[in-house]
């Protein structure tokens, strides 16, 4: 799995009809205060112990200022939430030509499978969890706070 993981002060997420460019009304937009924006990738290898690693990386991270201005506070210290949003494209391989492929990427029935069980996760981790829509064209809006920006690549961390 690769996750980019976003500090924020707040985030948000709205669902795009790609043919109008118009909000799409059967999505909710979802919004969080202080927290994480999480981009989300999967490959067809990642399970359960991908999911249980990065959910306990994630929610014991400390990167939340104390009162002495050190990163040493997690989500649940500051009562943050999380905006989760699957993105296929964290998969992009643009050594060959211009037109980045996306062929390490999890299919979309099993990635939206392991995407959905890390929101769970996560959420069994007492924090609490807001998701785009898989697959659906999105809008996300954050604001970086920090800027804090954590890459996380289980292939590379040998999870």
């Amino acid at each position: 799995m690769r996750i980019v993981l976003q500090k924020v002060s707040d985030g948000s997420v709205d669902v795009i009809d790609e043919l109008t460019g118009e909000r799409d009304p059967t999505f909710e937009p979802q919004r969080i205060g202080v927290g994480y924006v999480l981009l989300v990738g999967a490959e067809d290898s990642d399970g359960a112990k991908q999911i249980a690693w990065l959910a306990h990386k994630i929610s014991n991270l400390r990167v939340f200022e104390d009162d002495n201005g050190k990163m040493n506070r997690s989500i649940h210290d500051v009562n943050g939430s999380i905006l989760s949003i699957s993105q296929f494209t964290l998969y992009a391989d643009v050594r060959k030509g211009n037109r980045p492929s996306f062929v390490k990427a999890g299919s979309p029935d099993h990635a939206d499978k392991v995407w959905r069980q890390f929101n769970e996760t996560l959420r069994a981790e007492g924090l609490a969890v807001k998701e785009g829509r898989f697959g659906a064209h999105m809008r996300v809006n954050l604001t970086n706070d920090g800027p804090v920006t954590i890459i996380f690549d289980t292939d590379e961390l040998g999870v």
